[in-house]
């Protein structure tokens, strides 16, 4: 019995897409160690990935199915998806610790294709894969980056389906907001308030949440909440990336406590016409260079350390491409992105704004619920 959550067509397509880009490439193997590709590709979705002791490969042919070649651990996880050639070895292992079953395994194939790019990682020891490399004298080992993004960049019908149902859950809890963040609420208070609700409101996880508080802005994006109590004229943002089905939304709302200043205001009024101006450009053919200017021409001010103005969503919180200045990726239908711009407010404070949409024929659709046009004050 099947427990992936995807039937075995969504499958099916995605690797008869990735094969046929493969044969353009004369590439004989794709060869994958990171939990996104292995998912992606096999259905295989485990909270087990969090321990680093033990590595993972998956094979994909030019022709033919999957072959994963894992520890013995994940064998019947592994066995009740699609996959069928199943290879295993006893892991951790001081010894081998899989490099020769891999190696028997990469043997047959000439050129092999790996991700060698941005936003890629090699989830083995450096010393086994120079082991395997070794001992594997006539494979040849290329970037496929560019070629496997191109393919997970363009999500299917149900995939969106499933971001669009974490998207609801997530813009649900955002609506409950009067009823529970209030003045000299410690900001930590805030956050877990929030993530219950997500929880209750259907969520499957929320490995995601993150945020900012201060006057007039916040400084940081990234951290953990601290104790203090939030002021009046605080600025609240929280930023979460929650799960449905191994899927994530990724937004933010801000929120204004007890006041809210003029330049609080303007901030949050300019960061609604940027996303307004780039929700106005987006269409297949755009470029994401095209909607990162269309932003920035609004905000006026020179770019915040944040960088870029929104990126890919899927299966991992960001995923390429990335909204930014020298990103020309062509955007084309099916594609999920957020947009998110950001901006100076006052005394380097920042302030910053996310959407999560969908490309289609014609305008994008939103899967967020669109923020209100004025900052809310709570």
């Amino acid at each position: 019995m099947l427990v992936t959550d995807f039937p075995v067509t969504e499958f099916e397509n995605r690797l008869e897409r990735v094969q046929h880009k493969m044969r353009g490439k004369k590439l004989d193997a794709l060869f994958f160690t990171s939990e996104a590709e292995i998912r992606y590709f096999t259905g295989f979705r485990t909270l087990f990935w969090q321990s680093p002791t033990r590595p993972w490969f998956l094979i994909i042919p030019a022709t033919g199915k999957p072959i994963a070649v894992i520890p013995e651990i994940g064998r019947a996880l592994m066995a009740a998806t699609w996959v069928d050639d199943i290879r295993t070895w006893s892991s951790p292992n001081m010894d081998d610790d899989g490099v020769t079953l891999l190696v028997s395994a990469l043997h047959l194939y000439k050129n092999v294709g790996m991700l060698m790019g941005a936003e890629s990682t090699l989830r083995m020891p450096l010393l086994d894969f120079n082991d395997m490399r070794q001992r594997l004298p006539g494979t040849h080992f290329y970037n496929a980056s560019p070629l496997v993004q191109s393919v997970r960049m363009i999500k299917s019908t149900a995939e969106i389906e499933k971001i669009s149902a974490i998207c609801e859950i997530a813009s649900n809890s955002f609506d409950h907001a009067e009823n529970f963040f209030y003045e000299e609420q410690p900001l930590d208070q805030a956050f877990k308030a929030f993530k219950i609700d997500l929880l209750k409101q259907g969520a499957e996880d929320v490995p995601y949440l993150v945020g900012g508080c201060g006057q007039d802005g916040y400084d940081d994006v990234i951290s953990p909440p601290n104790q203090r109590p939030m002021q009046k004229g605080d600025i609240l943002m929280l930023d979460t990336g929650a799960t449905k089905d191994g899927y994530f939304c990724d937004f933010d709302r801000n929120f204004a406590i007890s006041h809210a200043s003029d330049s609080a205001k303007h901030a949050y009024q300019t960061l609604t016409r940027a996303t307004d101006a780039a929700l106005n450009i987006t269409r297949p053919g755009a470029t994401c260079s095209d909607l990162f200017m269309a932003m920035q021409k609004i905000i006026d001010q020179p770019s915040t350390d944040v960088g870029r103005y929104g990126h890919g969503l899927g299966i991992g919180l960001t995923e390429p491409p990335s909204l930014i200045d020298f990103d020309e990726t062509v955007l084309q239908t099916g594609m999920v992105i957020t947009l998110e711009p950001s901006m100076t407010t006052s005394d380097q404070k920042i302030m910053v704004f996310e959407e999560n949409i969908v490309i289609e024929d014609g305008l994008p659709r939103l899967l967020s619920r669109r923020a209100q046009p004025e900052l809310p004050i709570l």
